[in-house]
């Protein structure tokens, strides 16, 4: 009895920490399913354009990454079903062993008690004993054995009980395996539709390939304006800078920058990054490298950008191709906001966390793609965005 209330002990504990880990995954698939929702919209709103594009090839690509994070944790939470399936078998077959040898213990008993019925079979038993002492323990015996029977009779009605409560639980884990099989397999079709499209997006982005190279020429072009830009307000500010004391308001607003890293709100509502920071092979063109100096944040049309902290506006300007651009000082960090066509602040603005600053652009001739072009630079370094924003 005391081995199986150890293993039942162990078996229940091992239950919470799954309970735990199921409930983190129920949370972390709901989390997926409403990002590949999202994904799915801005297909939606790009499809009106049947044509192929890379835009369409990223957010297809991330929906597609998300579907896989999705399946694998399907795959986790059956894993886990099943080891509570069998933990709970476990429990099953230990409560049966012990309630059927408590049983036939107690029916021994009852035998014997029933041979030995009767007030005056257990006078005799009492009055035969040889002196005092023996009939005094005779009667301790008499009384040990009715408290035995009453307690196997309870442990026998305990034990139902909760054999009754794992059987039950052991059913439900079972259709919920079923369920949970279910789902991922209607995942795992859709998943493969999903990269069949993948595929017919990439042959004809394939066959316009001199167009994309020409259109990869002329962003480049773009970025590397921008970047000299930033980096002539950069050297114009570190002059200005060297020639005065740094504010105690500005070393506050820059040592508290950097205590948020991974901590920022996003610079759009909605969005998913559809390129990411540094240097990356092109999704379609081989031996293409692209250099990216922050991240492209693809969101709905008609959103607006919105500053990942409190600062002051350094810089507003267009840059040709580009559209219009922010820049945010914070301290020593500086966040740019990039593809704008509108801006809704000036130079010398002092600006909160999470203030509309631009429209962002939407282009009607790329299947109505709203990209947000996002950077963040301590001085004069690049760092990834990804790093600084929530996850």
């Amino acid at each position: 009895m005391k081995q199986i209330s150890i293993i039942i002990l162990l078996v229940v504990f091992s239950f919470q920490l799954n309970a735990q880990t199921i409930n983190e995954l129920k949370a972390r698939k709901e989390k997926t399913k409403k990002e590949i929702e999202y994904t799915n919209r801005l297909l939606n709103e790009t499809g009106k354009d049947t044509r192929a594009s890379l835009n369409k090839l990223s957010i297809l690509n991330q929906k597609i990454k998300l579907r896989n994070d999705l399946i694998a944790d399907y795959n986790t939470q059956l894993n886990l079903l099943q080891k509570s399936i069998d933990d709970n078998q476990l429990i099953v077959d230990c409560l049966t062993e012990d309630l059927d040898r408590i049983r036939a213990e107690y029916s021994q008993m009852i035998k014997q008690a029933y041979r030995n019925r009767g007030n005056y079979n257990l006078l005799i038993f009492l009055f035969s004993s040889k002196d005092f002492n023996q009939a005094y323990k005779r009667f301790l015996y008499l009384r040990q054995m009715a408290r035995y029977r009453k307690k196997q009779s309870e442990q026998i009605e305990a034990i139902r009980t909760v054999l009754q409560l794992k059987i039950n639980d052991l059913n439900d884990r079972k259709i919920e395996q079923q369920e949970i099989l279910t789902q991922q397999m209607a995942e795992t079709s859709t998943l493969k539709h999903e990269k069949q499209k993948q595929s017919d997006f990439y042959n004809q982005l394939k066959n316009r390939e001199r167009d994309l190279k020409k259109h990869l020429r002329s962003q480049q072009k773009i970025e590397e304006n921008l970047e000299k830009e930033i980096q002539r307000i950069i050297e114009e500010e570190a002059r200005k800078a060297r020639l005065k004391a740094v504010s105690p308001e500005d070393l506050k607003l820059s040592e508290n920058f950097g205590k948020n890293k991974g901590q920022f709100p996003w610079p759009v509502k909605n969005g998913i990054i559809t390129d990411k920071f540094g240097e990356h092979s092109h999704p379609v063109m081989k031996n293409i490298i692209i250099k990216n100096n922050g991240i492209d944040i693809t969101t709905n049309e008609g959103e607006n950008a919105h500053a990942i902290f409190k600062g002051k506006v350094s810089r507003v300007f267009a840059i040709p191709g580009g559209y219009m651009a922010v820049i945010l000082r914070h301290g020593e960090y500086i966040s740019v906001y990039s593809n704008l066509n509108k801006v809704f602040v000036k130079q010398g603005d002092e600006i909160e966390t999470l203030q509309e600053i631009g429209s962002i652009f939407t282009d009607k001739h790329e299947g109505n793609k709203t990209v947000l072009k996002f950077q963040i630079w301590k001085e004069s370094l690049k760092l990834n965005p990804e790093d600084w924003l929530k996850k």
